[in-house]
């Protein structure tokens, strides 16, 4: 385990918002969303910051290169990763849905689902609960498009305003899951840092209050 105490950040939209919540609580001032730099040190803190790609970011909290970080739990859904779940962070509300055509709005049981989606793992535990059967089309951008095309009957996605969806003529069939930012961490360093990591949690709560 490394001694230096590092945090993960996703880049994106998501990690711009849970930069400003650690900058509003003291914290990531030598973090700059701007640089091309993917590893910022504020050596007043003793603290390393590791921008990576939200994907990403519970790969290197589960295998202890970072301490924490803040993901989406979309990600933790799909990922299924050996973490601790923090906290709610109170941003990046959305939900897990289940969208269709308009005109195309019935799932049969007795039939097999052609399902498209950037989460498979978690889409085909879903489905399984349900005892539906599914062919799952892995796509990694724009599933809007499968429906479109003919490529799918549904899709499974994170729907947040669904204007893309409504955009595309698609329709929430079945609202899943809601989902927000969640703080991460590695199992080992809960353990060996946890006054250091509650602390961080403590100052997380105070701006999530007052920002409420």
């Amino acid at each position: 385990m490394n001694s230096t105490f590092t945090i993960a950040l996703p880049k994106g939209r998501l990690g711009d918002v849970a930069l400003k919540r650690l900058q509003a609580a003291g914290m990531a001032k030598e973090v700059n969303p701007s640089s091309r730099r993917l590893v910022f040190n504020d050596v007043s803190q003793a603290i390393r910051y590791m921008i990576v790609k939200p994907i990403d970011v519970i790969t290197y909290v589960e295998q202890g290169v970072a301490d924490i970080g803040i993901i989406g739990r979309d990600g933790i859904l799909e990922a299924e990763a050996d973490i601790y779940e923090l906290m709610d962070l109170g941003f990046g509300q959305c939900r897990f849905a289940i969208a269709g055509l308009k005109d195309n709005m019935k799932i049969q049981k007795d039939e097999t689902l052609r399902v498209a989606t950037k989460y498979p793992r978690f889409t085909k535990t879903y489905f399984k609960n349900k005892g539906q059967k599914i062919i799952i089309i892995p796509l990694n951008g724009s599933v809007e498009l499968a429906p479109l095309v003919g490529l799918s009957d549904v899709i499974v996605d994170i729907v947040e305003t669904g204007n893309t969806l409504k955009a595309n003529g698609l329709e929430i069939i079945t609202p899943i899951q809601d989902i927000s930012a969640k703080l991460i961490s590695n199992r080992a360093s809960y353990r060996f840092k946890y006054e250091r990591i509650r602390h961080i949690i403590r100052l997380l709560d105070q701006t999530k209050e007052a920002n409420t």
